[in-house]
């Protein structure tokens, strides 16, 4: 068997089905300062998911049209550039998506790039709901007060870090290793789990998009509407599903 039809005999054809669990990503140095070799197994292809709502459902907060373009052109073009990697670095670590954040360094801008898109993606589309949920209720909001003092502080600090991103990328609510919520943004698609390339590595909860194409049809050089809308729905029981999951090690579900 070659591998093109190794490749198709293991992928997942199903658009819905999850194929890979994605741990938080531990530290890819160990104990003793060597380099942790994570075991290799076979490449998978991944999948886009639709989305668990209408193009149009968000309106007016994020219009009809951005979302099409965003969700079925450029996570798709994460989606396929990201399954090209693979094919061409089929130890490239991305196969095993627990090791992931090990393997993407400055040496591998395609696993990097590409993963981290679909990655981030497909946290952000799950995080979105038709008119927002409940506000944060239960240990979620226990540990937005804990770290933040007030949810109007957090919600002033996230929406401050998503405005001063400078050009395109993320602003995160995340978990650290102290088990306390934190705030930070990163450039293009990076995100808090990759332990070697940001200030402070966390496991992401939440996240805003402030790449220009998630909201310029819209609000052109508005980005501070865009993070105002954006707050405004928000799926809050789906962010308290997120933290109960990262402080229990759970896994991230990618397709």
């Amino acid at each position: 068997m070659n591998k093109r039809e190794f490749l198709k005999k293991t992928a997942i054809l199903s658009a819905g089905v999850a194929v890979a669990p994605l741990l938080s990503c531990s530290s890819p140095i160990g104990a003793s300062g060597s380099t942790i070799t994570p075991s290799i197994v076979p490449p998978i292809l991944f999948n886009l998911k639709p989305l668990p709502y209408a193009y149009n459902a968000l309106e007016p907060a994020i219009d009809a049209q951005t979302m099409e373009i965003h969700h079925s052109k450029h996570h798709q073009a994460y989606v396929n550039n990201l399954n090209a990697a693979v094919e061409k670095n089929p130890d490239g670590g991305i196969a095993d998506v627990r090791n992931f954040c090990q393997f993407v360094n400055e040496s591998t801008p395609a696993l990097r790039n590409h993963g981290g898109g679909h990655i981030n993606h497909s946290l952000f589309w799950e995080i979105l709901t038709p008119g927002g949920s409940v506000k944060p209720e239960g240990r979620l909001l226990e540990m937005i007060n804990s770290a933040f003092g007030t949810m109007d502080e957090f919600n002033r600090q996230f929406a401050e870090a998503a405005k001063t991103r400078f050009g395109s990328g993320w602003a995160w609510l995340s978990l650290g290793s102290d088990q306390k919520l934190f705030v930070s943004s990163t450039p293009n698609q990076d995100n808090p789990m990759m332990t070697r390339l940001v200030d402070k590595p966390g496991e992401p909860i939440l996240g805003i998009d402030v790449w220009e194409h998630a909201y310029y049809l819209k609000y052109q050089n508005r980005r501070p509407d865009y993070i105002t809308s954006f707050t405004n729905v928000i799926n809050w029981n789906v962010v308290s599903q997120n933290l109960d999951r990262a402080l229990n090690k759970g896994a991230w579900m990618m397709s």
